[in-house]
């Protein structure tokens, strides 16, 4: 019940933008959902329905989308929140992972340290689309002495594929299409 209110709020709400940032991509805009007080509670409360059954400790957004969803989940079931964050964003001593992207290649960062090893983190971000993204910033997570506990998007992409990158964790979408 939780879980289809929040889906029929994201396709209701979201927009879609044709070839950008590229020709070709079919860009799905979560922040309308994200907009409405309605529909970001419905959304959360679905990300973060076993969140706590899951002895989850914190929960890691991926940037920068997946801040938004991970302070409000963080919140939702007071455990912490860490940041996945783009290349050069975090001082010190940083994990680093490069991943290919449907239109090219990145970088995300992680500190380490910020959590007891061993501690079980929700990973969470707006979109699965090929899956690249979110299997970096799980094995950061991992490189980090964490474990995943599970993986939360709002929107999956299914023609793309990424779940197939991301097997072996337990990932949940809200809404597909």
């Amino acid at each position: 019940m939780i879980r289809e209110q929040a889906s029929n709020h994201v396709h209701e709400l979201m927009d879609t933008y044709p070839d950008f940032p590229s020709p070709g991509i079919l860009f799905r805009d979560l922040t309308p959902v994200f907009a409405d007080p309605t529909a970001f509670r419905a959304v959360i409360d679905a990300l973060m329905h076993d969140a706590l059954t899951a002895d989850v400790v914190a929960i890691a957004g991926v940037e920068a989308r997946g801040f938004l969803l991970a302070a409000a989940g963080a919140y939702s079931t007071g455990v912490g929140v860490v940041a996945v964050r783009k290349a050069g964003k975090l001082p010190g001593d940083v994990l680093a992972q490069t991943y290919d992207l449907e239109y090219g290649t990145a970088e995300l960062e992680l500190h380490q340290g910020r959590l007891p090893a061993g501690s079980r983190v929700l990973l969470v971000d707006d979109l699965l689309a090929t899956g690249g993204t979110l299997a970096a910033a799980a094995s950061l997570v991992e490189r980090a002495g964490y474990v995943v506990a599970g993986i939360r998007v709002v929107l999956e992409l299914d023609a793309l594929g990424g779940r197939d990158r991301l097997t072996g964790y337990d990932v949940q979408s809200i809404a597909n299409c």
